[in-house]
C-alpha cells in the first residue's frame, strides 16, 4: 500500500521511510504541506497520509482541515505526527480531522500498530463504496437487458438537455420499438420475447459511442440519448443499428426470431429549451407516424420539420 510521508526534518524522514519500507509500504515523501495537498488532491491519491503538526507550507491541522472539506472517495486515513504532548493539542488535532496520532519521539511498534489499524479502518471503508455502487448500480439498471431503466435513463435526458442548454450543443434523441412484439410473445413463448429484448440491448450496447446513453423505457421500447450529435451523425449511427439488429434472425431457445425496428428521431438544440417532456413527446409522435408508416424505418423531425 502508498503511504504520504509530509515530514520537513530528514532524520525523521529517514526513520520513516526505513520502517515503511521495511514494512511493505511504497512510501512517498514530502517536506512540506502545500506539496502534500497537490499529492492528496489529486488523482489515485495515497489512501494512508502521515503528517508533521509543524511543517513548511500548510501544516498538519491545516492540511487535515481541507482533507476533510473536500470529503474525497476513497477515504484517507491520516495520522498526526507531533512533538506536542498537551491534551488540548491532541484534542485540536483530531477535531481538525485526523484519524490517529503519534507523538515525537515514536516507538517504531506503536506506529506500526496504528497503521495495521488504519489499513483496517481504509478496508472496511473501500468495502462499504464497493457496496454502495453496486446496489446504486443495481438500482439503475433494467434487470432483464442490463440497460438503464426508465428512471436512470430519463434522468440522463434530462442531463443532457441542460448540458446541451449551457453549451449550445446538440443532443439526438431516439425512441425505438420492436415491431410486433406482442406476436413474439404470443407465438414463440414470453422467455423467447425476453430474449429477443437481451439480444437486442447487447446490440445496442454494442454499436453506440462509449458516451451515449440508452435504456429500456418501457415494454419493447428502448430510449437512446445521443450527445453531441446533428441531424446526419444521429441518423447514420441509428440506421447502423436498425440495420445490424433487422440483418439476420436472432437465436434464441425457442429457435430462429426475426426482428425489426421503428424508431423516432429527433435532434435538439437550444433555442428549444430543456423540456424533456415535450422532447419525449415529439419522439413519440415521430415514433408513431414510423409505425404506421409501415414499421422497420426511421422518422427524422430536426429543425421542428418531420422527414423519413
Amino acid at each position: 500500500m502508498r503511504i504520504l510521508v509530509a515530514e520537513d526534518n530528514v532524520v525523521f524522514q529517514r526513520i520513516l521511510e526505513n520502517n515503511l519500507k521495511a514494512w511493505g509500504y511504497e512510501v512517498i515523501l514530502t517536506p512540506d504541506g502545500t506539496e502534500a495537498w497537490k499529492i492528496l488532491s489529486g488523482p489515485d491519491a495515497p489512501q494512508l497520509a502521515i503528517l508533521d503538526w509543524m511543517m513548511p507550507g500548510l501544516n498538519g491541522i491545516e492540511l487535515c482541515k481541507k482533507i476533510r472539506q473536500e470529503m474525497r472517495e476513497p477515504y484517507t486515513y491520516v495520522i498526526l505526527l507531533t512533538a506536542m504532548h498537551g491534551d488540548d493539542e491532541l484534542v485540536a488535532g483530531m477535531e481538525a480531522g485526523a484519524d490517529d496520532y503519534i507523538t515525537k519521539p515514536f516507538k517504531p511498534a506503536e506506529l506500526r500498530v496504528r497503521l495495521r489499524a488504519g489499513r483496517r479502518v481504509i478496508d472496511l471503508q473501500n468495502d462499504l463504496v464497493q457496496a454502495r455502487e453496486a446496489l446504486r448500480l443495481k438500482a439503475s439498471r433494467d434487470q432483464l437487458t442490463g440497460l438503464w431503466n426508465h428512471e436512470e435513463i430519463f434522468r440522463l435526458l434530462d442531463l443532457e438537455l441542460f448540458r446541451a442548454d449551457r453549451q449550445n450543443a446538440s443532443v439526438a434523441i431516439v425512441l425505438a420499438d420492436l415491431d410486433h412484439f406482442k406476436k413474439i410473445n404470443d407465438t414463440f413463448g414470453h422467455l423467447a420475447g425476453d430474449s429477443v429484448l437481451r439480444i437486442v440491448a447487447q446490440r445496442f450496447k454494442a454499436l453506440v459511442r462509449p458516451y451515449d446513453a440508452v435504456g429500456r423505457y418501457g415494454g419493447d421500447e428502448f430510449l437512446f440519448v445521443l450527445p453531441g450529435c446533428d441531424r446526419a451523425s444521429a441518423l447514420g449511427l441509428i440506421e447502423r443499428i436498425r440495420a445490424d439488429v433487422c440483418a439476420e434472425k436472432l437465436a434464441t431457445t425457442e429457435g430462429q426470431i426475426p426482428v425489426t425496428l421503428s424508431m423516432g428521431l429527433i435532434v435538439h438544440s437550444k433555442q428549444e429549451g430543456c423540456d424533456a417532456k415535450a422532447v419525449l413527446r415529439d419522439t413519440d409522435a415521430a415514433l408513431y407516424r414510423a409505425k404506421n408508416g409501415g414499421r422497420n424505418q426511421i422518422v427524422v423531425v430536426g429543425d421542428g420539420q418531420p422527414a423519413s
